[in-house]
């Protein structure tokens, strides 16, 4: 099965700017609640992830307080390592390995773009129902039924 079917779309994904502060990062990491967040530049082109750790440790290394975050933009924290990206065209099967490294996997249109993410738990989701042969579990059941 493609990643479409299980890809959420950008629209609906939190995520930065390559030219946002550290401030402007922390602020919608807290809102949404993520410990890890894309970063994009200005045409869309997925630049890579930023994480909480990768935050705190540039924080500390450089005393940063609360205004100097204001001013310093997120392309000087190193970042421990970026997302996998995959493209459009990636079948579920082919991004297991890929997704137990990491909490979402960035997918990219035939130019680079970022369209969306698929995370680890919609890879599982679709992992059990193809044990399932095909029948959805019981909490995807509810969660469709809550929705309605």
């Amino acid at each position: 099965m493609n990643v479409l079917f299980c890809l959420t779309p950008k629209e609906k994904v939190a995520y930065i700017y390559d030219d946002y502060t550290i401030r402007q990062a922390l602020e919608k990491m807290q809102t949404y609640r993520y410990n890890s967040i894309p970063i994009l530049d200005r045409k869309g082109a997925y630049v890579g992830t930023l994480s909480e750790g990768d935050l705190l440790w540039y924080i500390k290394d450089h005393q940063l307080n609360f205004e100097m975050t204001e001013s310093t933009s997120v392309t000087k924290v190193p970042r421990n390592k970026d997302n996998v990206s995959v493209p459009i065209y990636t079948n579920m099967e082919d991004i297991v390995d890929v997704a137990t490294k990491q909490n979402f996997v960035p997918v990219l249109d035939d130019f680079g773009a970022f369209i969306g993410i698929i995370t680890r738990k919609d890879i599982f989701n679709y992992m059990v129902k193809q044990m399932n042969n095909g029948k959805p579990t019981l909490t995807q059941e509810r969660d469709k039924t809550a929705s309605v």
